[in-house]
């Protein structure tokens, strides 16, 4: 019998890698860039075209290379970080597996033009699916520049798994925005489609968020710094007024390179204990400088989980830490009678200060009683209570019929409620001017029916049928826009704003007005008729929030999970006091619904108690 083991070839070993390595256009970006910085650059230029699927360009001034390394770094395991395995345990770089470069090549047509500092002529190198076609000198800038075209062009199936434009350009921002942030000395553009999403010259850490995420961030950030023998720490947090209800902006760097840690990321939540909801989760930037010899990130592919010797003292450090910095910057309440001013002021005079006794100054002839006579004709309706020897100025006339007239109104507004019969779980519920409904604790709608009373949720029922009614509006465009007196400008971040284009058509559907102005920024005309009160920004931005934590948890279409949105930031929150007028009105419009008993997390919205269950319970 034959031998049946071989070696595979280098093309196909490079393909599996790939699947690896290189997973969506946003995976060749991170290695590039990465690349980029390993090589000293101080100025790094990121070129996307159709998502990064037609094009990723990524120029940088670095050291640049030789004519050999600039044919080597094509090469399985080619790598100039290691040497032996002991280098595995002490690496600061960003690459040294020496996979990315051949993995890209293999399922892209790649450009390579590279020159030193001390060379006069640079190296082109062309390759397409693992297979140099031309390699020659070439004039070129001091520094490297890559050309990755047509990715995945010889694996069509692994391109039918990309997602939409808009997608793969969100996971790049991403991957741009952590590169940024663990670089911030180094200068970074980032140009889609011919248009400048991001230009972030060199600068610190906090201009560098700013930079990134909005100006509106300058002053929501709280410095955390902690410097011990296992780790040091440093970075920024957010302030908890300012938390989110997704985890998007939270980055962890170990030795400037980004993972994503759940152990970590709790000691950071506990230590925001009693100040933030269940729900939301806090802004960071946390910087962890340890000795490379006491972890290791050579578990994972894409190096973004790491091992540690001593988890526990650095879960206790970063949360001590972060506690510390919010309690000393006065995000935690506190009650400091030594510091409070205006408490000194009240006890302690200033010194030599002339103390002025007070002056009382009185009438002598002022007689209290001595009430002027009004004329009759200017009152009509009163008449003189001195002549009948009452106190006081004036009575009025027929005052008892005020509660006749009370009586009547309550009376006209009943009678003009439509009488409707509603069927619940076969139970017939009382026409709306017969109801009495009852609101609890302003959280549930208390109303009776034939055969007991029922229980209503007031902001799940709110959210059912807002949830209803913003569907039907997305399949017929129908949502109708109240103009807004002075249009708002709204600046989101680079992922938010390429979100908000994807949705823009659905968004218009519901009733927005929108319009993109300048970079990252949107002008709001108009919102939705049928939500009052709200701000613009706090809608818009609330909106987006939503829809990317019900992606995350959900696995719904775009537009199902548009309408759960906007329903559960629209409506009427638990805590809200109604009216007799508006609990009718809810009523009517939930069972108008065709899942009137279905929350938008699953759970019942009307839970019923019959009256043999209530006699059941206090006969026994």
């Amino acid at each position: 019998m034959s031998d049946i083991i071989q070696l595979l070839p280098d093309a196909v070993a490079n393909q599996i890698a790939a699947g690896e390595v290189v997973q969506r256009p946003a995976s060749a970006v991170k290695e590039l860039v990465e690349n980029a910085i390993d090589a000293g650059a101080g100025k790094i230029q990121l070129i996307i075209k159709d998502a990064g699927k037609s094009l990723i360009q990524v120029i940088d001034d670095g050291c640049g290379m030789s004519l050999t390394d600039a044919r080597m770094c094509f090469e399985r395991h080619a790598t100039s970080k290691i040497r032996k395995a002991d280098d595995l345990f002490a690496i600061r770089t960003m690459g040294f597996r020496g996979e990315a470069m051949a993995s890209i090549a293999a399922i892209a047509q790649v450009e390579l033009k590279t020159r030193r500092h001390e060379d006069e002529l640079g190296t082109c190198i062309f390759i397409e699916g693992s297979e140099v076609i031309s390699q020659e000198a070439c004039s070129a800038n001091t520094g490297t520049s890559i050309s990755v075209k047509n990715l995945f062009y010889n694996t069509p199936a692994r391109r039918n798994f990309l997602k939409s434009n808009p997608v793969e350009m969100r996971h790049i921002i991403d991957e741009f925005q952590r590169v940024a942030l663990a670089n911030p000395q180094i200068f970074f553009t980032l140009h889609h489609d011919g248009q400048e999403v991001y230009h972030l010259p060199g600068a610190g850490l906090k201009q560098r968020i700013v930079h990134l995420f909005g100006n509106n961030y300058n002053h929501r950030l709280v410095p955390v710094e902690e410097d011990t023998t296992i780790i040091n720490l440093r970075g920024f947090v957010g302030k908890p007024e300012f938390a989110r209800k997704t985890r998007g902006e939270q980055f962890f760097f170990v030795n400037y390179r980004f993972i994503r840690d759940a152990y970590l990321n709790h000691a950071v939540l506990t230590a925001f204990e009693e100040l933030l909801p269940d729900d939301c989760f806090p802004f960071y930037v946390l910087f962890i400088d340890i000795d490379p010899s006491k972890i290791d990130i050579n578990v994972h592919p894409t190096k973004t989980e790491i091992k540690y010797q001593d988890e526990k003292a650095i879960y206790a450090i970063i949360r001590s830490a972060v506690k510390r910095s919010l309690g000393r910057y006065n995000i935690t309440p506190s009650l400091d009678f030594d510091q409070e001013n205006s408490i000194e002021h009240l006890i302690t005079p200033k010194p030599f200060e002339e103390i002025i006794a007070p002056t009382i100054s009185f009438n002598p002839d002022f007689n209290p009683f001595a009430a002027e006579k009004k004329p009759q004709r200017e009152y009509p309706n009163f008449r003189d209570s001195s002549s009948n020897d009452h106190r006081g100025s004036a009575i009025p006339i027929n005052w008892d019929t005020l509660y006749e007239i009370s009586k009547r109104e309550t009376n006209l507004q009943h009678e003009m409620h439509e009488e409707k019969v509603i069927a619940v779980d076969e139970q017939e519920v009382s026409k709306p001017s017969e109801r009495q409904l009852f609101q609890i604790h302003n959280r549930f709608i208390l109303s009776q029916i034939k055969s007991g009373f029922m229980l209503i949720g007031q902001q799940a029922a709110h959210e059912r049928i807002l949830y209803e009614r913003f569907l039907q509006q997305l399949q017929n465009h129908s949502g109708v826009s109240q103009q807004s007196l002075f249009p708002q400008s709204v600046t989101l971040n680079g992922a938010d704003f390429e979100l908000l284009r994807e949705l823009l058509p659905d968004i218009k559907a519901l009733g927005f007005d929108i319009r993109e102005f300048g970079k990252n920024t949107v002008v709001v005309d108009g919102i939705p008729a049928d939500l009052n009160n709200v701000g613009e920004h706090e809608l818009l931005e609330h909106l987006l929030e939503g829809f990317k934590n019900n992606m995350a948890i959900l696995k719904v279409d775009k537009r199902d999970n548009l309408a759960r949105s906007l329903a559960r930031n629209a409506a009427i929150k638990t805590g809200t006091k109604l009216s007799l007028e508006e609990m009718n009105q809810l009523i009517d419009q939930l069972f108008a619904c065709q899942s009137p008993n279905q929350a938008l997390n699953g759970k019942p919205v009307i839970s019923t108690f019959t009256l043999a269950e209530l006699m059941e319970r206090f006969e026994k």
